[in-house]
């Protein structure tokens, strides 16, 4: 059943916003508060995988006190025990030295961390909007709408990668 477009009152005037399809299916429940808050750490699916032009959006707050926080594409769930031997992109976010690491690992085995990047984005309390695009021969990742880093695809199958994951120091939310 198709939805139709909501009306609601702004200055006076209507405006009509349509329902907007997320690129990322939800598997886990998330809290019901006023905020809006989504389960930490959080999984879910990407349909379809990743195909240039499409991009994973993550809203979230950085904890009063962080420490590091992870977002990583992966290709399938893995187990909590044991992650998924494909992970396109790992992002590691460490607070304490105001880095921001990569890497991806492939056949289960982890390739060299790039460390470099212009600013730090990330402070405590404070929101963060991080958007990861996929291009033909790289991963874009914008912070706030600022490119923070570019990270060459060390998995040619983007259409694998289905998966995506964050856990650590932050509260999330949005997704898309």
């Amino acid at each position: 059943m198709a939805q139709s477009p909501r009306g609601t009152e702004v200055g006076g005037r209507k405006k009509w916003t349509l329902p907007q399809k997320s690129g990322i299916d939800q598997r886990k429940p998330s809290s019901c508060s006023p905020e809006r808050k989504l389960a930490v750490p959080f999984r879910g699916h990407v349909s379809g995988g990743m195909r240039p032009g499409k991009k994973v959006v993550v809203v979230g707050v950085v904890e009063p006190r962080p420490d590091r926080f992870y977002v990583a594409l992966s290709c399938g769930r893995g187990t909590s025990r044991e992650p998924p031997p494909d992970v396109a992109l790992e992002m590691c976010v460490r607070f304490k030295d105001k880095q921001v690491l990569r890497r991806a690992c492939v056949a289960g085995s982890w390739g060299d961390a790039d460390g470099a990047i212009p600013f730090f984005p990330f402070i405590r309390n404070q929101p963060f909007k991080i958007e990861i695009q996929c291009e033909w021969s790289r991963f874009r990742v914008l912070v706030d709408g600022q490119n923070l880093f570019d990270f060459n695809h060390r998995l040619t199958s983007l259409s694998s990668i289905d998966t995506f994951w964050i856990k650590g120091c932050v509260t999330l939310t949005k997704l898309a």
